[in-house]
């Protein structure tokens, strides 16, 4: 049996349902080839009580991304041999409140696209089967947009659209990876996200941006508004706009 994706609209239902006495409870957590959005460190970081610095040296790694030549961070396995999650345990996620946008939305898969014109987003779902779970032969029935609203997706997806913005920005602008201090400057900002607001705030990297001061002041204390200060930065010192 393959993977199979099924095109969904906001209002088409679907049946799934996971809970600990399911026979494949768990597995959708192994074999894992996790990306990691810059709002999914940040939730994740916060919820183990560490810096965004200490995170990423402990449960991920860095490569650039094949097609945008962008810095991209993937959770690292705590089982090289199955690829198993590093935060799920017996009794299942241990970081559940703060998981990842990708596994919050499981097993919808959304895609977006933006309309060069108007520059609107628009967005499509589809039901991602796959062979070892049995979530989906299960009775429980909701739309594609209760289940949406029920697992909080849309927090991430706010977020995570921006990022998808500045790749499209990256692409249309430069071939290729961009410079090594560039892609330094991209992930600092992006994923190290206490780094950067040590830089910004320490050594006045903001003074090369225009940001409304009073933005940049909730920024010391909110680390979703330092995010998508971030973002600006990186949009107009890393692309010079």
């Amino acid at each position: 049996m393959v993977n199979n994706l099924v095109p969904l609209d906001l209002d088409d239902s679907f049946r799934f349902e996971c809970y600990p006495g399911i026979t494949c409870f768990n597995e959708c957590c192994r074999n894992l080839n996790q990306f990691l959005y810059p709002y999914d460190i940040l939730r994740l970081k916060s919820r183990l009580g560490l810096s965004s610095s200490d995170f990423l040296k402990r449960f991920t790694t860095r490569h650039l991304g094949p097609e945008s030549g962008l810095p991209i961070v993937s959770l690292a396995s705590s089982d090289a041999r199955h690829l198993t999650c590093p935060f799920v345990t017996a009794k299942g996620c241990s970081v559940y409140p703060d998981r990842p946008s990708s596994c919050r939305i499981y097993p919808l898969v959304r895609e977006i696209s933006r309309n060069r014109a108007t520059g609107e987003i628009s967005e499509r779902f589809m039901l991602l089967r796959e062979p070892h779970c049995l979530g989906c032969g299960e009775p429980k029935c909701q739309t594609v947009w209760q289940w949406v609203n029920r697992q909080g997706v849309e927090a991430y997806n706010h977020i995570n659209d921006h990022l998808m913005e500045i790749i499209s920005l990256k692409n249309r602008l430069y071939r290729g990876p961009l410079d090594p201090r560039s892609q330094q400057l991209f992930y600092m900002a992006l994923y190290d996200l206490d780094n950067f607001k040590n830089q910004i705030f320490s050594n006045k990297l903001s003074d090369r941006m225009d940001v409304d001061p009073q933005r940049l002041a909730v920024a010391m204390a909110d680390d979703t508004v330092l995010l998508e200060v971030a973002m600006q930065w990186v949009k107009q010192v890393v692309f010079k706009l």
